[in-house]
């Protein structure tokens, strides 16, 4: 039964299954640490360096010497010693050039679809997993069983939580041209595949950008996207920081940007009875084109057990309310809209503030000395307020892991 559960998974997913996600998660972290020590050491070209020699030191010269002019002295430059550095063999050019014939017959060989289908932006995204936790019943096992319900051990020191995460759609945004107000230079990609969710668009961000978001479930209603972390700023990788330091670099970023203008486009709502219309749509008649308000998503680096119950996980369960910015015409009275022969683009518009109502899904907790990581990763744990169980074995039935997280 083993074997036939296991058929046709990867080697990680079989391997990762017989391990907890404890030991998993200080794994990732210890490799992380080995990427970036070696990072480091391969901009500072150490090995470059490692055999040359400036010529005798002061300290070993003999101050006895009958010499008249003293010790002699380098004034020569590191140019006369490349010499000593090790020249490329003929084994490594035909190495490099048998990979450089493999990659263009790569590129012939494969079809328009392959290639149609790779994207640089493909799960990209630091996917948490689901955070793993024992049975209710723990307390009851043994007396040392609290430090065995299979919440992390450094909970109260070593996280930071990110509450309430609003329902939507994970996705990327991506800045290529520089921010005008007017010109498309915003793109939203899948997280999994990389592709557009929707055309381009314009936004205050800065170019060369990429954050980490959530569209909202009801973008169209609001405009809302939510901003989660941030990978890299003005070409500048934000992703090799530590947590604590990305969501307040995120905060400060966002709010000294311009507010981005409120689209101009107004499409009208229909008036029937049997077409359900929102209270938004039912004061102004108005859908957005793309979203254009970035609101960043709370985060509390507080995870003692205290402020986990008694502040974290109530934001978690509850609804957040948004300030947003909404065209209304100028011919808008009294919340109607009036259809006449002037066009929407030539209709004069005026922002108006309201208030919308944003659902909680639940709560990430986040390793606060990790590094972002794209990928599934077990150094970001979601608990969501409720999830559906479809391998029960009397239906699909509904769990409630941040109840279990709370008790």
């Amino acid at each position: 039964m083993d074997r036939k559960l296991t058929y046709k998974l990867p080697p990680t997913t079989i391997t990762d299954k017989l391990v907890s996600q404890n030991t998993r998660r200080v794994k990732a972290l210890e490799e992380q640490k080995r990427r970036r020590a070696e990072k480091f050491d391969s901009t500072r070209q150490l090995d470059l360096f490692a055999d040359l020699s400036l010529g005798v030191s002061d300290d070993e010269v003999d101050l006895n010497s009958n010499e008249p002019d003293g010790p002699a002295i380098l004034r020569e430059g590191l140019a006369s010693y490349t010499s000593m550095l090790p020249a490329p063999s003929e084994n490594d050019q035909v190495e490099a050039s048998t990979r450089a014939d493999k990659k263009r017959k790569g590129k012939k060989g494969a079809s328009k679809g392959q290639l149609r289908r790779q994207s640089k932006w493909a799960n990209q995204c630091m996917y948490a997993e689901l955070l793993e936790m024992l049975d209710d019943d723990v307390w009851s096992v043994s007396p040392d069983a609290a430090a065995h319900d299979g919440l992390p051990e450094d909970l109260e020191k070593g996280w930071v939580c990110v509450a309430p995460v609003p329902v939507g759609k994970r996705c990327l945004a991506v800045v290529t041209a520089a921010p005008n107000g007017i010109s498309p230079n915003t793109t939203l990609r899948s997280r999994l595949l990389g592709k557009p969710l929707m055309p381009r668009f314009p936004s205050s961000l800065p170019p060369e950008t990429v954050l980490d978001c959530i569209l909202d479930a009801n973008w169209r209603d609001n405009g809302i996207l939510h901003v989660l972390d941030a990978i890299k700023w003005k070409g500048q990788d934000i992703g090799d920081c530590e947590a604590p330091f990305r969501f307040w670099w995120r905060d400060t970023r966002l709010a000294e940007l311009l507010p981005s203008p409120a689209p101009s486009m107004l499409t009208a709502t229909s008036k029937s009875a049997d077409v359900p219309i929102s209270p938004l749509n039912s004061q102004s008649r108005y859908q957005f084109p793309y979203p254009n308000t970035l609101v960043p998503v709370p985060y509390h680096t507080d995870t003692t057990l205290l402020n986990l119950r008694s502040q974290i996980i109530p934001l978690a369960r509850s609804t957040r309310a948004v300030p947003v910015n909404l065209p209304l015409s100028a011919a808008d009275g009294d919340g109607e809209m009036v259809i006449d022969a002037i066009d929407d683009a030539q209709r004069p518009v005026h922002p108006a503030n309201l208030v919308v109502t944003v659902s909680s899904d639940g709560l990430l907790l986040y390793v606060a000395e990790a590094t972002y990581e794209p990928g599934s990763s077990p150094l970001s744990s979601w608990i969501p307020v409720a999830c559906s169980d479809e391998d029960s074995m009397d239906g699909p039935t509904i769990r409630r892991p941040l109840d279990r997280f709370e008790r």
